[in-house]
């Protein structure tokens, strides 16, 4: 008996997709298949296997080290695994020992940019067959299947901004390599601050059109390509989707075009503040709502222009779960950058009904189900799935709690309502201390998720950065 039946790992929709891949794997003319989990960063890591191994990591999966897990974003293992009891409490992880990658046929993709190359994602299980406690991807299923034994279906639409530019020097030197290595050397696409501008749009269109039709031969549910303010900043737009397929889009749409781009001499980065001249920040707007039986819930019961009693409740543990929920809405030291008043960034928890300027912004629209609540707090390079899970944990909590949320706010950046965490450091405090979250993910989870990032910021303040050298080696 293989191992995804002996633990009974598929359902009968992935059976029958695993069966169809195995069918077309000649047909289709693949050569490879690459075989990806999302990590904690939402980086993907994985192995890529030749049509006649493919069968048997279906059946059995693939072993990969644990250590994947435990690394930081400059992909260092931040737990001493050769000595026991240190640093994390999983013993099975103990030595580096081994996990299994188990793929999900549903994901399957042909990468149009990579010539006979299939594409899955998986997810990560134990020897014994039990799921990794570590993996955002069983977090996020399990904290959408939780709202689902309520009867409700998360619906969220994605928009994502980030930069695009012409890639004039890799830095591959011998010199260039490290944990982290040296940055490229890049050069603008246009000038900006032109913003929807057809003309700047236009000076971008090369590397966009070759962006659009592969992203759209994946499958994904782009809707629009726009121009955003600062240079060489774009937005790409999705439409809506249910459950974690918006988490699977954006996790495979960020690798697509970071690949793409590099194959065409170009440099993408979802990094959300630059350190590049007259650069933009840019942000992931997250819209959500949630369904019953394909009607949206949050949409008023009298047709009116407010949200739903449920809409309301749902709103109202958002903004209760907004400081906590920091660390994973904005991982990144980068990222606390960019709150910055009167910048469409929030700085603080409050909500306004179509105001750009507030953490979550209330849209009603034309229509009763076009009625979603926006997160505007969120930078691009969130993993995923950690993001859509702590809007839903959140959003659970104000429903079981039957919150009411203040008053809503019309100058978001004068308000008197609680300041969003200003440093990584400050957000991982606000996590550590989240009987929200602790509850919602578990102790377990929140203590390796603190461990990680504790070291990505320990490694921050121990570098001496150029605006200390500026500031001190002359003065003192």
């Amino acid at each position: 008996m293989s191992f995804v039946e002996k633990h009974g790992l598929w359902s009968d929709a992935q059976r029958n997709a695993a069966a169809d891949i195995l069918d077309r794997m000649e047909k289709d003319g693949l050569e490879i298949v690459r075989l990806s989990f999302p990590d904690l960063h939402g980086v993907l890591r994985g192995k890529a296997v030749l049509p006649l191994s493919l069968p048997a990591a279906m059946r059995d999966g693939l072993s990969l080290t644990s250590t994947l897990l435990l690394k930081d974003s400059a992909h260092r293992t931040v737990v001493p695994v050769f000595t026991a009891g240190a640093g994390i409490d999983m013993p099975e992880l103990q030595g580096g020992a081994d996990i299994v990658m188990v793929p999900d046929p549903l994901t399957f993709k042909i990468l149009p940019w990579a010539a006979g190359t299939g594409w899955m994602l998986c997810d990560l299980y134990f020897a014994d067959g039990r799921k990794v406690p570590f993996s955002t991807r069983h977090l996020c299923r399990d904290m959408i299947d939780r709202l689902g034994r309520q009867g409700h279906d998360f619906v969220s639409g994605l928009e994502v901004e980030f930069h695009i530019t012409r890639l004039v020097d890799a830095k591959l030197g011998l010199e260039d390599a490290g944990q982290p290595g040296n940055p490229p050397e890049v050069s603008l696409l246009h000038q900006g601050y032109n913003y929807l501008t057809e003309q700047r749009l236009d000076q971008m269109e090369p590397i966009l059109e070759i962006l659009r039709r592969d992203i759209v031969a994946l499958g994904l549910p782009l809707g629009s390509i726009e121009l955003e303010f600062g240079p060489s900043q774009c937005e790409f737009v999705f439409r809506a989707g249910i459950g974690m397929q918006p988490a699977d889009d954006m996790i495979l749409f960020r690798s697509a075009v970071k690949q793409i781009c590099q194959r065409h001499g170009y440099h993408a980065t979802f990094m959300c503040r630059p350190a590049l001249p007259n650069i933009m920040s840019s942000g992931w707007h997250l819209h959500q709502s949630l369904s019953a039986g394909g009607r949206n819930v949050f949409a008023a019961e009298d047709g009116g222009a407010e949200l739903s009693m449920i809409g309301r409740h749902y709103l109202a543990g958002l903004l209760a779960g907004a400081r906590e929920a920091a660390a994973f809405t904005t991982p990144t030291i980068n990222g606390y950058k960019r709150y910055r008043a009167n910048s469409l960034a929030p700085d603080r928890v409050a909500w306004g009904r179509e105001n750009r300027g507030a953490l979550l912004r209330v849209i009603t629209g034309t229509s009763p189900q076009a009625a979603r609540i926006e997160n505007r707090a969120g930078e691009p390079a969130a993993n995923p799935y950690l993001y859509l899970a702590s809007q839903i944990a959140s959003g659970l909590a104000g429903l079981a709690a039957g919150q009411e949320p203040p008053a809503g706010v019309d100058s978001p950046y004068q308000a008197e309502a609680p300041m969003l965490p200003t440093t990584l450091e400050a957000a991982l405090t606000a996590l550590d201390g989240s009987t929200l979250f602790r509850t919602a993910f578990g102790d377990r989870f929140v203590d390796y998720f603190l461990m990680i990032k504790r070291s990505e910021v320990a490694r921050y303040n121990a570098h001496v950065t150029d605006w200390e050298q500026r500031e001190y080696f002359n003065l003192f």
